[in-house]
């Protein structure tokens, strides 16, 4: 098991020294969030809460996550950042793997990318992009990112998406890892078909069914033999049983955080408290794994 700092939504100023902190504790990544912008009205429900309210995004700082990836890169020499997740279909696909890859790239690749759909139509909207046939819009920016993150020439041809040969420079020097978010059967099909599962939490008991189901599709399209990662957030009191059985199941990540993200209210946390937090969960758990 490998274990990601996951706390995001916090001060700005608090990235770097903790990714240089939880480094020196051995975590092996970091965990980056993704949010564009927070309407001032809206009726769309957000799937990760318990409520379906998504309050807790206002007011929260979101530097744009291959921003913050660069930055922790940079300043730190052995951790892996994972974007948790982009919303890759309201971005125009050229550009993002221009991005993805000159973050693999400048951080001598330790980029994961994760990608998802938005579920808020507000996001599609402000940028431009039309809000239906996402999931198949989500599939053609996937299909460019990869193609063009070998760094050879790539032309594509699909419904929402024609590019004439070309290539991008610099590119990673490994295949990019692709990683799909989600939890609709949609999104565990093509996680089967990439590199890697996000789950956003809500407990071993609800991750048991999605990976079943995942396994079957990996079956069924034939990739059981390529490598697959599959990360899965904890948040709040972790032990080494719930670690154990994230285990058993296959979970080979494990962003953690120590408070409730989805909190409604400013992160005020002093910066040596979440590192002391991030020091105890090394000492009393991974320690003894």
């Amino acid at each position: 098991m490998r274990f990601h700092c996951a706390e995001g939504m916090t001060q700005i100023t608090n990235f770097v020294p903790l990714a240089q902190a939880v480094e020196a504790q051995g975590y092996a990544g970091f965990a980056i969030p993704d949010s564009l912008i927070y309407p001032k009205a809206s009726d769309t429900q957000y799937s990760y809460t318990d409520d379906g309210g998504r309050e807790f995004l206002e007011n929260k700082p979101f530097v744009e996550s291959f921003i913050i990836a660069t930055a922790i890169g940079t300043a730190t020499k052995t951790l892996e950042l994972t974007t948790n997740v982009v919303k890759l279909p309201v971005r125009p696909p050229l550009y993002s793997a221009k991005l993805a890859a000159s973050v693999a790239a400048i951080t001598n690749d330790r980029f994961n990318f994760g990608v998802g759909l938005s579920v808020w139509p507000e996001d599609y909207a402000v940028m431009g992009v039309d809000y239906a046939k996402r999931g198949k819009r989500f599939d053609e920016c996937i299909a460019i990112v990869r193609g063009l993150c070998t760094g050879d020439y790539f032309e594509f041809h699909g419904e929402f998406y024609d590019l004439p040969p070309v290539k991008i420079n610099p590119a990673p020097a490994k295949p990019l890892p692709i990683l799909i978010g989600g939890h609709s059967d949609a999104a565990l099909k093509r996680a089967a078909r990439n590199d890697g599962f996000m789950y956003a939490g809500g407990g071993v008991g609800q991750l048991e069914p999605l990976l079943e189901k995942i396994a079957n599709y990996r079956e069924e399209y034939g990739r059981t033999s390529e490598p697959f990662r599959i990360f899965a957030t904890e948040m709040g009191e972790i032990t080494t049983d719930v670690v154990k059985r994230m285990e058993d199941l296959g979970v080979t990540d494990m962003p953690v955080a120590f408070r409730n993200l989805y909190a409604v209210e400013e992160d005020t946390q002093p910066l040596q408290d979440k590192i002391d937090d991030f020091a105890r969960f090394a000492d009393r758990v991974i320690a003894k794994l």
